[in-house]
């Protein structure tokens, strides 16, 4: 199965249009979003384009493929326009042989840790901060923010194939591999 992981889409109709274009270059069988879709939240600059409601439409024509988690800027008011559950603190998924958490990471991070055996991953966007750490007991993966990156990281998102993160710019070039 091919998955593509975004995280922080914060109502930029400009990068979720990227976003899309590139799951669709993929072609990969789900686009799980990792929270944070709509809103930019009051610590953020707007992004560009920002567009709410243009991002909802843009995700609701695909919303059969999207699996999400709430991020600490979803509401209730969002799920309302969205068709798509994105209500849930969190999901799990099993990759191979390995369990994955998936969560925003504003509840759940590697300072506070959801009931994980050793080795499990911990997949959480929020930091807007790319991650691929191999931890003592755990695994940590970030995929960065699709629309405002921090601390000199570019625009990303992540897939998974086989085995294997990559981290990629949002216009598909490689950035990091990490294998589990």
């Amino acid at each position: 199965m091919k998955l593509v992981f975004a995280s922080d889409i914060h109502g930029s109709a400009y990068y979720c249009t990227k976003l899309i274009e590139q799951y669709q270059k993929e072609r990969a069988d789900r686009l799980i979003l990792l929270g944070d879709i709509l809103y930019h939240g009051p610590r953020n600059a707007l992004p560009k384009e920002y567009h709410p409601a243009k991002v909802a439409e843009l995700l609701n024509a695909m919303h059969k493929e999207i699996l999400c988690v709430r991020g600490n800027c979803d509401s209730e008011v969002d799920q309302m326009v969205l068709q798509f559950p994105i209500m849930a603190d969190y999901a799990v998924l099993y990759l191979g042989e390995k369990l994955a958490y998936l969560t925003h990471g504003h509840i759940y991070h590697s300072a506070n840790l959801p009931p994980m055996k050793e080795g499990d991953i911990l997949i959480h966007g929020h930091t807007h901060v790319q991650a691929l750490q191999r931890n003592p007991d755990h695994i940590y993966i970030n995929p960065g923010s699709v629309s405002i990156p921090k601390e000199d990281n570019v625009n990303s998102y992540m897939l998974y194939e086989e085995g294997c993160f990559t981290i990629k710019t949002m216009a598909g070039e490689k950035i990091a591999d990490f294998w589990i």
